[in-house]
């Protein structure tokens, strides 16, 4: 028995669409006729390809993580804390306020989520949220093993006090600051980090 027709969109290309929709509107605010009239396909077919718009939501996010949001995890295998923390906090502003992506945070903006819509997307971006920052606290636990930190300065306090920073550069970014005033913020920030 033959299987189904073959797929003629690039799946690739249909999810860096997706993204660009949810990063622009979030969750709630992207709906099914955006998404598909942006990734140039049918309803039946984003089913087909993706179950439905909470996991093509999913599949986003792992874009996003893998994609624009890649400069994090790179940040987390440079050799100092202080560069690590530097390369999120700038990374944060040239993510939320470059000039080839949507104002804000993808993640913070649909972890802010409200209706019922979209709790599945609220949950599944505050488990990211989360995550990031697990993996921010066991880096920094690292540093202050091999001595790259002071002793007076807790891991998780510190990767919550930055992750806080980044956030509210993409808050900040969304309302439309401009870039040039969130890498003074940045500066500011990167002043009240140890040395």
């Amino acid at each position: 028995m033959p299987g189904g027709r073959p797929r003629k969109f690039d799946v690739e290309d249909a999810l860096d669409r997706a993204l660009a929709v949810f990063w622009e509107h979030g969750f709630e605010g992207a709906s099914l006729s955006d998404l598909t009239d942006a990734m140039r396909i049918n309803r039946p077919s984003l089913y087909a390809a993706f179950g439905n718009k909470d996991e093509l939501f999913r599949r986003v996010l792992d874009r996003y993580v893998e994609g624009p949001g890649g400069y994090a995890s790179r940040a987390l295998e440079l050799p100092r804390a202080r560069d690590v923390l530097e390369a999120l906090i700038y990374g944060a502003v040239d993510l939320t306020a470059g000039p080839d992506s949507p104002r804000g945070c993808l993640n913070v903006r649909c972890a802010q989520a409200c209706g019922p819509d979209g709790e599945v997307a609220r949950r599944e971006a505050q488990a990211r949220r989360k995550l990031a920052q697990a993996q921010l606290t066991r880096r920094l636990r690292r540093a202050a093993t091999e001595g790259d930190l002071p002793a007076d300065v807790d891991p998780a306090d510190l990767a919550r006090y930055v992750h806080t920073i980044c956030d509210g550069i993409a808050v900040q970014a969304a309302g439309g600051t401009s870039r040039a005033a969130l890498r003074r913020i940045a500066a500011r920030a990167m002043g009240g980090l140890p040395a």
